[in-house]
């Protein structure tokens, strides 16, 4: 990784605002060198950009905030690049928020709505193109030649269809702005800052728990997008069984590298930490150091999603003898994960209550459990009563899905989990069994065995869909597909 020059002298009100890094190579800049980067640039400025495919979708988005909102100003940032280690920075991923309505990417970037008339006026404010005068597009550790060009104020214009604004200058205009304020607050600490005696916790979670709300049911954009981040997951899911053999040779890493690879051709990144669970590890519920072996007549437990360019994410979970073959014990406990699934997607449908699907769902793995005798002679209404199940299933049967894997998470208890499905809503459905292999209640070869299956439901007019239907479910449909893709 290259280190980035040094302006001569860092003292001249020019250079002020390059970011300086010690220990640089060159120490310093030559007026004759100055002089040369300044010209001889050819002008690169596009002109007749079209929209973004969401435009739309983001002005109607904005639309509602702003009749939620009358008369207050509202303020949404993208957040900041976030400190790695020393001078280098973990990948930018812009708010949910600031990109649910903006459609935009960009870190520095803050929408602001300001009051007019009856509804809002919004300007998006951004970092406009690295300044040649003063050196920083060759410069500054974040000038264009070394991390990219970035549109000019006019092209973010034309492809949000927001007026665009230099970011720099908006801490200033907030802090003498008056009226009632709205923040996003958490993501950009210069906002925040600006803002502090201006807005309250209150307002500011009010305006946090909308947005969240919002979420909630999905425009005909956002299915989309769902659809494509799960069918790019399927793929990502078929290259994974295409190298189990390369996996057993090295470790989860493998499985992990395989799936990040589609992650990254088709869409922006991993919508989550890729959970590559082998053999016991498969009974850890968010296993994401991936580095243990990966053996022959055990289990995977593949829980991944891609993540698309517009950032909606997949989130499903399929758990594969690595061998190609379940044993008569991983069957019986796949085929009791699958039966409760199948419950608790036949119970998503608009009109019902959130809750009906996992109360489906656990209701079919209490009465296996009772069936097994892993419950001595309680019956299956007393396990429910008491959650005893919940020692081998762990967790709710699903969540919300969008933006965020675990979407819509500050809504309301009143409108997400003790609420009524809608069409247009988007949840997964993913019962599991773990019996850890510490456990001394089950029998011995129980022991180290988790199964989960996860797939991702919309929410129809007329009752669900499976958007992750692509991947095989039923255990002798699994190892079918994985012969087939293995050849």
């Amino acid at each position: 990784m290259s280190e980035e020059l040094t302006p001569e002298n860092p003292e001249t009100e020019e250079a002020e605002t390059v970011k300086q890094r010690k220990n640089g190579l060159y120490p310093g800049v030559s007026d004759e060198l100055a002089a040369s980067m300044k010209s001889g640039w050819a002008d690169t400025e596009l002109h007749g950009l079209e929209p973004i495919a969401q435009a739309g979708h983001t002005a109607d988005r904005r639309a509602a905030m702003s009749a939620r909102f009358p008369g207050e100003r509202l303020v949404v940032p993208a957040g900041r690049l976030k400190t790695r280690s020393n001078d280098t920075e973990y990948a930018f991923r812009a708010s949910t928020e600031y990109a649910y309505l903006t459609g935009d990417q960009t870190q520095d970037g803050v929408l602001v709505l300001e009051p007019k008339g009856d509804g809002h006026e919004a300007t998006v404010y951004l970092l406009p193109r690295s300044n040649r005068e003063n050196g920083e597009f060759w410069l500054d550790g974040q000038g264009e030649l070394w991390v990219g060009r970035r549109h000019s104020l006019a092209e973010a214009e034309q492809l949000l269809g927001i007026p665009a604004k230099d970011v720099r200058e908006l801490p200033a205009a907030l802090a003498e702005a008056t009226g009632p304020v709205r923040n996003v607050r958490g993501h950009d600490a210069g906002i925040d800052a600006a803002l502090t005696d201006k807005v309250t916790a209150e307002r500011d979670e009010e305006l946090r728990v909308h947005l969240s709300e919002a979420r909630l049911v999905k425009d005909a954009f956002e299915t989309a997008e769902l659809q494509k981040a799960c069918d790019a997951t399927a793929r990502g899911f078929e290259d994974v069984v295409k190298v189990l053999d390369k996996a057993e040779a090295t470790s989860e890493r493998y499985i992990e590298g395989t799936f990040f690879l589609r992650a990254r051709v088709e869409g922006n990144d991993i919508g989550y930490g890729s959970i590559c669970a082998a053999g016991p590890h498969a009974t850890t519920l968010h296993w994401v150091r991936n580095d243990g072996a990966v053996r022959s007549g055990e289990l995977l437990l593949l829980d991944a999603g891609v993540e698309t360019n517009d950032l909606y994410t997949a989130d499903v979970t399929r758990t594969l003898p690595i061998n190609g073959t379940f044993t008569p014990l991983q069957r019986k406990i796949y085929d009791a994960v699958y039966e409760a699934q199948e419950a608790g997607i036949a119970a998503v449908r608009p009109g019902a209550a959130f809750r009906d699907f996992h109360d489906a769902a656990q209701r079919v793995l209490a009465e296996k459990l009772v069936e097994w005798g892993l419950l001595g002679d309680l019956s299956v209404e007393k396990v429910l009563e008491l959650g005893l199940q919940r020692r081998w299933t762990l967790h709710g049967t699903g969540h919300m899905l969008g933006m965020d894997v675990h979407d819509c998470a500050t809504a309301r208890t009143d409108t997400y989990v003790n609420g009524t499905l809608e069409a247009g809503m988007c949840l997964t459905v993913e019962p599991g069994l773990y019996f850890q292999a510490d456990d001394l209640t089950v029998p011995e070869e129980y022991r180290g065995i988790g199964v989960r299956i996860e797939d991702d439901i919309l929410v129809t007019e007329d009752g669900s869909r499976n958007l992750s239907d692509k991947l095989p479910r039923r255990s002798d449909e699994v190892e079918a597909w994985m012969a087939q893709l293995k050849g």
